[in-house]
């Protein structure tokens, strides 16, 4: 790892970025899922949302907040 310190902006960028990832990975596993649903039985899969992107990144920054033990 360099020695260079992330500005708050960019650790905060970099969090949401995650979040992204985290809800596009669990929204296509559940779209998957449902696809091996019969037909009629398949529900519609809810894009994620804002509030949800920043619900996420909100986890992983209490995460990074944490102190090792």
């Amino acid at each position: 790892m360099g020695d260079k310190t992330k500005t708050g902006f960019e650790l905060r960028t970099e969090l949401l970025g995650m979040a992204v990832g985290i809800l596009s990975e669990a929204n296509a596993r559940q779209f998957d899922n449902e696809h091996l649903k019969p037909e009629g039985e398949r529900t519609p899969v809810e894009p994620f949302t804002t509030e949800g992107v920043i619900k996420e990144a909100e986890k992983l920054y209490s995460f990074v907040q944490k102190k090792q033990q």
